[in-house]
């Protein structure tokens, strides 16, 4: 993989909606030129997991030399970082964060793609666990996936159940 001279794109968060701190990190989406750098490490990488046990990477500079650094991975390790730099190649912005980290519940609005309002209701109404940390609530990474996971089950369930009543029906859907 060649290293690119441009400045680092990971800078600490500021948005209004998450908590400046050192858990939480945001990489901005690239330009075009590092987007395509980004995309052909991916593919190399994803091509030696797929193809053989690459238990190393070997990081070239501009100028190849034999005393560039190699480091050792484990494949589990690999498979992140080809993951990662799938996501960066999509010029998306990232978050990447500790999964013990506990959410703030304008943070879980935003990864659940819903109000803060809601998601305090859904709290008061016991769907979704909290602690309280002095007058703030917070949520376990892990709850909120539990919650989603729930959500999108019921979800999938009441389009099945409206799909089946359009079928008994006989409202041309198929």
């Amino acid at each position: 993989m060649s290293h690119s001279s441009s400045p680092s794109k990971e800078r600490e968060l500021r948005p209004k909606r998450y908590k400046e701190t050192k858990e939480i990190k945001e990489v901005a989406p690239l330009d075009e030129r590092d987007a395509q750098l980004v995309n052909s490490a991916q593919r190399c990488l994803h091509g030696a997991l797929d193809y053989s046990r690459a238990r190393k990477i070997k990081l070239l500079s501009d100028g190849e030399r034999q005393d560039d650094p190699v480091i050792e991975l484990p494949p589990a390790a690999l498979r992140v970082i080809a993951r990662v730099l799938a996501l960066m190649g999509e010029r998306k912005p990232l978050v990447v964060f500790h999964r013990e980290h506990e959410l703030t519940t304008q943070e879980v609005a935003g990864m659940l793609n819903v109000s803060r309002p809601f998601v305090i209701k859904e709290i008061a109404a016991g769907r979704l666990k909290c602690h309280m940390a002095g007058s703030h609530r917070r949520v376990a990474y892990e709850e909120m996936v539990r919650y989603r996971d729930a959500m999108r089950a019921d979800q999938d369930m009441a389009l099945q159940e409206l799909a089946d009543q359009a079928q008994e029906l006989g409202m041309g859907y198929k």
